[in-house]
């Protein structure tokens, strides 16, 4: 902190606003995962929940906006606004920049049909939503790869934890999801989808030998039986 002067301030806000961007996109992911079907979490009403979320989501792209404006300001490198929205338009680090510009891009348009949502279908609007949960692993290997900050020390244990935090989400969720449905029934849901593909051995030596005893039956009598 001792070398921030007024030219590597920009360099320093980019730096730390990005860092924050990751931890509050992370935030917003844990809470989008452990959020139950009825959109609540334990000791929250639904209301709470739902503008904790919004919240949380506005002040997010806040800080992703800060972090884009004072990267292409700074003139420590050059990064041309385009690069924010179009992938792969930057000379430097072409390949990392441009994931960061299509986690903004996932963002934007999540923020938009969340503005529209009343003119969209429900279907339409779940869907792009859901590009929330692609955003952040773009997010998280653009804020890695892009600058070396995140690649160690406290930054990178930072990094790890959000990493960690998000795989347990998603186990937790997906355990979850598996007790919804009784473990008796979900038996006897797999075997009746096994049973629709394929005939079981018995059954296909049945229908053979029903076949085989048809054919054994003289012309006549193979008329009338059938």
């Amino acid at each position: 902190m001792t070398g921030i002067n007024s030219s590597t301030a920009l360099w320093y806000t980019s730096r730390a606003t990005g860092v924050v961007s990751l931890l509050l996109l992370t935030a917003v992911l844990l809470l989008g995962l452990l959020v139950t079907r009825q959109g609540r979490l334990p000791g929250l009403p639904r209301f709470a929940v739902t503008g904790l979320h919004r919240n949380l989501s506005l002040l997010a792209v806040a800080f992703v906006a800060v972090h884009v404006i004072t990267a292409v300001v700074d003139g420590y490198v050059h990064i041309p606004i385009i690069s924010a929205v179009v992938p792969l338009a930057s000379p430097y680090e072409r390949l990392w920049l441009g994931l960061g510009a299509v986690g903004f891009d996932l963002m934007l348009a999540v923020i938009v049909t969340s503005l529209l949502r009343r003119h969209l279908s429900r279907r339409v609007w779940r869907a792009v939503h859901l590009l929330a949960y692609v955003s952040w692993p773009v997010a998280w290997f653009h804020s890695v790869f892009a600058s070396g900050d995140l690649r160690h020390g406290l930054l990178f244990v930072l990094a790890m934890a959000c990493t960690v935090a998000v795989i347990a989400a998603i186990g937790w969720r997906v355990a979850a999801a598996g007790k919804d449905v009784p473990r008796a029934e979900r038996v006897g849901l797999l075997m009746n989808a096994v049973h629709r593909r394929a005939p079981t051995p018995g059954k296909r030596e049945a229908q053979a030998d029903s076949r085989a005893r048809r054919d054994e039956v003289p012309g006549p009598e193979r008329t009338l039986s059938r």
